[in-house]
């Protein structure tokens, strides 16, 4: 499947202030912040973004957010987030924060 490009787009323009470059990874299109993805219109739909490990467990009790699944391993610090609970802007907002909140605070890679 390949990503959604009108929730690219949406994402795009949440981050006119936001120093991010672009890049095509894991079937979606990324947008890294200090080379860290921070999140991703993601090619299994909805959202793949970063967040702060020790904040996970709270985060995945959200409607609609998992933790990202890699080998058959759910990962910390990494979530799915269903389109469903990105189509109003409001939430979609709230979450590329949290991606883009995370990896500014990330050192540069």
């Amino acid at each position: 499947m390949a990503y959604d490009e009108e929730l690219a787009e949406r994402i795009r323009g949440l981050l006119p202030g936001v120093p991010v470059t672009e890049q095509r990874m894991f079937g979606g299109l990324a947008f890294l912040v200090g080379g860290h993805l921070a999140v991703a219109a993601s090619g299994k739909g909805g959202l793949m973004l970063r967040c702060d490990p020790a904040d996970t467990e709270r985060l995945v009790g959200e409607a609609g957010a998992s933790r990202m699944e890699m080998r058959g391993k759910e990962l910390d610090g990494w979530l799915r987030v269903a389109t469903e609970a990105v189509a109003d802007d409001a939430d979609l907002q709230r979450w590329v924060s949290v991606g883009t909140t995370f990896a500014a605070s990330l050192p540069p890679s």
